[in-house]
């Protein structure tokens, strides 16, 4: 898991690359729910960032029940992941995390509007 971190010098604040890594992971499955994070301290000196900085990341996925951390036993993928919001209120946290993947992967958000665009046209 720890390898697979990667930061980038785009603007976007490192809590919230990290943050997305891990939701990322989450999404894809590479992590599954109960599973184990690395700690924030291990996290920390492989990216060699603050621990506050990780300390970020962790709580507000914790705060929006998607990990769990257990005094002296570490953080965990939540068992049960929150139920689906309101689909606008969804749509729009999805917008915002793929605008800050499309950054980190150097695309213009033009040119993934007018791709998601061409993909809904043919969808229709």
């Amino acid at each position: 898991m720890l390898e697979r971190l990667k930061l980038r010098d785009n603007g976007v604040p490192i809590y919230v690359q990290l943050r997305e890594q891990l939701l990322a992971a989450i999404g894809r499955g590479d992590l599954k729910p109960g599973a184990q994070l690395p700690t924030m301290r291990q996290v920390a000196v492989t990216l060699r960032i603050d621990l506050n900085t990780v300390q970020r990341a962790y709580g507000e996925l914790e705060r929006e029940n998607i990990l769990t951390t257990v005094r002296g036993r570490g953080s965990f993928v939540a068992e049960t992941l929150p139920p689906s919001r309101n689909p606008r209120k969804l749509a729009q946290d999805l917008a915002s995390r793929i605008a800050v993947e499309a950054r980190m992967q150097g695309v213009a958000l033009d040119d993934l509007a007018e791709a998601l665009f061409k993909l809904a046209e043919r969808e229709a």
